[in-house]
C-alpha cells in the first residue's frame, strides 16, 4: 500500500444486502479497518433500528464511527467528511486498509469527490430581497448584478436559472468563490478508492429486508424508540426520522396500529434500498457482485478479495 494516494476500498450497497459481514470478511483478510458509512448507526443508543453491527462482529475487526454522535445533535454530510477523513489517514498511517462500509451515498461522496461544503451564512430576508428583485426588475436584471461581482459565474449560470444566481450572489457577498459543481465532480486526489457494490436478485433482496425488520421487532425496536423520546428525543430530530424509527413514532402517537407500523416499516425500507441502488449506479467505476448469483456468500466473497488483492498488493501478491 505504498504510493502518493492513500488506497480505500469501500463496499456499497443497499440495506439488508450484507456490507457488514462483507466488510468485515474483508478486513480480516486484508489486515483492513472498518470506517462506518452509515447516516444511522454513528448515534448513540440507537442500536436496534439502525442495525448496528453487534459486538460480536465489532470484536472481529476495528470499527470507527459507530455510536459517536448524540442523536440530539445535528448532523450533515460535510461533518461526516471532517470525522472520516482523519479516520482513514489514520488507519493509513498504521499500515492498515481504510475499508469504508455503509449504504449512505452522500456520506461517501463527501469523502470520494473533492467537495465543498462550505456554505455562506443563512440570510433568509436577503434572499427574499434577491427573489423580490428579480420578480420586479427581470431575471436578466438580477443577472447583471451577478455579473458586476462574480463575473466568472455569471459566465457559467443562465440568467433564467434564478436559484442558482441567487446561490452565486450568496457566495460572492459572503467573500467565497463560486465553483461550479454541476457536471462530474472531481475525485479527491487524496485517495484511490476501490469500489465494491454488492447486489442482490430484487425478491431475494426484498425477503431479507422484511426478515430484518421482523428481527429488529424481536430484538425491541419498540421499547427502543420509547426510551428515546423519554430521553427528550423528538420526531423533529433528524435521527429520529430513520426509517424505523419514524414509524414506530407514529404508531406510539396512536396514528395507526402495530402490524401497520411494521408494515410500513418494511415498505418504506424496500423503497429506500431501490433508492440506494440507484445512487450507487451512479458510479462508472463500481465494481458490481451479485451474490445472488453465485453458489453462495463465500464464493462472492473468493471473488471480491481477488479484486482487493491486485487493488492493494498487486495482481501477483500472495495474500
Amino acid at each position: 500500500m505504498t504510493g502518493s494516494r492513500q488506497k480505500v476500498v469501500a463496499v456499497c450497497g443497499p440495506t439488508a444486502v450484507g456490507k457488514t459481514s462483507f466488510a468485515i470478511e474483508i478486513a480480516k483478510k486484508f489486515n483492513g479497518e472498518i470506517v462506518s458509512c452509515d447516516s444511522m448507526q454513528l448515534y448513540k443508543f440507537m442500536d436496534i433500528g439502525s442495525a448496528k453491527p453487534t459486538p460480536e462482529e465489532q470484536a472481529q475487526a476495528v470499527h470507527h464511527l459507530i455510536d459517536c454522535i448524540d442523536p440530539r445533535e445535528p448532523f450533515s454530510a460535510a461533518r461526516y467528511a471532517e470525522l472520516a477523513k482523519p479516520c482513514i489517514a489514520d488507519i493509513g498511517s498504521r499500515g492498515k486498509l481504510p475499508i469504508v462500509a455503509g449504504g449512505t451515498g452522500l456520506y461517501l461522496d463527501g469523502i470520494l469527490y473533492d467537495l465543498d461544503f462550505s456554505r455562506p451564512p443563512e440570510d433568509p430576508k436577503r434572499r427574499e430581497a434577491w427573489e423580490a428583485f428579480a420578480r420586479e426588475n427581470g431575471n436578466e436584471a438580477l443577472h447583471e448584478v451577478l455579473r458586476g461581482k462574480d463575473p466568472a459565474a455569471a459566465e457559467h449560470i443562465h440568467p433564467n436559472n434564478v436559484k442558482r444566481v441567487i446561490r452565486a450572489l450568496e457566495v460572492a457577498e459572503s467573500g467565497g468563490k463560486w465553483r461550479d459543481f454541476s457536471g462530474e465532480p472531481k475525485r479527491n486526489p487524496d485517495y484511490d478508492f476501490l469500489l465494491i457494490g454488492l447486489a442482490r436478485d430484487r425478491q431475494e433482496l426484498y425477503d431479507r429486508i422484511n426478515l430484518r425488520v421482523d428481527i429488529l421487532m424481536e430484538q425491541g425496536l419498540e421499547d427502543e424508540v420509547r426510551r428515546l423520546l423519554a430521553m427528550g428525543l423528538e420526531e423533529e430530530h433528524i435521527s429520529m426520522k430513520g426509517i424505523g424509527y419514524k414509524e414506530m413514532i407514529g404508531y406510539l402517537h396512536g396514528e395507526y396500529p402495530l402490524d401497520e407500523a411494521v408494515d410500513l416499516i418494511k415498505r418504506n425500507t424496500r423503497h429506500f434500498a431501490k433508492r440506494q441502488m440507484t445512487w450507487f449506479r451512479r458510479y462508472k467505476d463500481m465494481h458490481w457482485f451479485n451474490i445472488s448469483e453465485y453458489e453462495d456468500a463465500e464464493s462472492c466473497l473468493e471473488a471480491i478479495f481477488e479484486d482487493v488483492r491486485a487493488f492493494a498488493y498487486g495482481a501477483e501478491a500472495d495474500v
